[in-house]
């Protein structure tokens, strides 16, 4: 028999409606009869830490307006299920040490951002931005010198190899790549499987690629990892696309060289967001942006959603939880 559990749900009433569309609200009401509801908006730490008390859950299901959990959690609380990514912001270090369980979206949006990695690469090959901007502004059209670039028969060099790159390789097979990745976790058991190989090095990855895709987590080893003499090594008519995270790439030295363009620049993340409004990235006819819109899609949070039901129900009957945060996955996460 599943076991009895207090949930409280500590979503706003967007959050419901785009993460646990009917029928998941529906089933994650039903793995217990003690299911409240707490909708933050507009309220404090302090009224969360008041709430979390007085509810006193076995299970907190959270999402992005959820306020961080005060330092003392209250007596039964075993579970925290995240229905959205990095949990830094919500839950401390030392609470996972002392016995907490955490789960986050695990790879349940891992194909919408993959999805869009691809359409900055397609936007950077076709000079999208450049046309955009002409066209809208200039009634621009083609002539006798206009350039483009498919991606049918190219090298991709994907940095780092984690959800995100496996869905997006997956993507990529129909227009016959060869497909590099560095990163740890790229051995030659997932070479053999997965049909790519590992570069030798970042540099090398850099220099024998026509499109570099950036997918690197954010952590104290990969801060600033990419540098302009990185991203010198790409080619006349490459691309770069960062759908991972700013601040691994020294964002200075890409505007310097997205400024020259030599090379096309796809961007969803950036090192300070939103991105200020007189940024120079801002109308560079080589650049593609967008404001960090990769995924979840709103039409697609409820995969995000259906996972952490999976986790309620697993939890409930004593079975095993997936994408759980351990400390050593809390210190390596963005």
């Amino acid at each position: 028999m599943p076991r009895p559990v207090a949930i409280l749900a500590s979503l706003t009433a967007e959050e419901l409606r785009d993460f646990l569309p009917e029928p998941l609200l529906g089933q994650a009401r039903a793995v217990t009869p003690r299911f409240t509801v707490w909708d933050p908006t507009g309220q404090s730490a302090a009224d969360f830490a008041s709430a979390l008390a007085a509810a006193d859950p076995e299970v907190l299901l959270a999402c992005w307006k959820t306020p961080p959990l005060p330092p003392v959690l209250p007596p039964r609380l075993r579970y925290v299920c995240y229905l959205c990514g990095s949990v830094r912001r919500l839950v401390r270090r030392d609470q996972l040490e002392a016995g907490l369980v955490v789960t986050n979206w695990g790879g349940s949006i891992s194909r919408v951002v993959a999805e869009w990695a691809l359409f900055h690469i397609l936007a950077c090959l076709r000079r999208a931005p450049h046309w955009t901007i002409a066209m809208h502004t200039e009634g621009a059209w083609k002539n006798g010198g206009t350039e483009t670039a498919s991606l049918f028969g190219r090298r991709i060099g994907l940095h780092g190899y984690g959800q995100i790159a496996r869905e997006l390789v997956q993507l990529l097979r129909p227009f016959h790549v060869t497909i590099t990745s560095f990163a740890p976790d790229v051995t030659p058991e997932v070479e053999a499987a997965h049909g790519i190989r590992r570069a030798a090095s970042l540099e090398s990855l850099f220099a024998e690629n026509d499109i570099i895709v950036e997918l690197a987590p954010l952590n104290p080893s990969t801060a600033g990892l990419v540098q302009e003499k990185h991203l010198r090594l790409i080619r006349p008519g490459g691309v770069f696309v960062n759908v991972g995270r700013g601040a691994v790439v020294d964002e200075a030295a890409l505007l310097r060289v997205a400024q020259e363009g030599r090379i096309m620049v796809g961007l969803d993340v950036y090192g300070v967001e939103p991105l200020p409004a007189d940024s120079p990235f801002r109308g560079l006819r080589n650049v593609s942006l967008t404001p960090h819109i990769a995924g979840p899609t709103t039409d697609r949070r409820c995969d995000a959603g259906a996972f952490a039901v999976e986790n309620l129900v697993a939890y409930a009957e004593d079975r095993p939880l997936r994408a759980v945060i351990t400390p050593t996955v809390y210190d390596t996460s963005t």
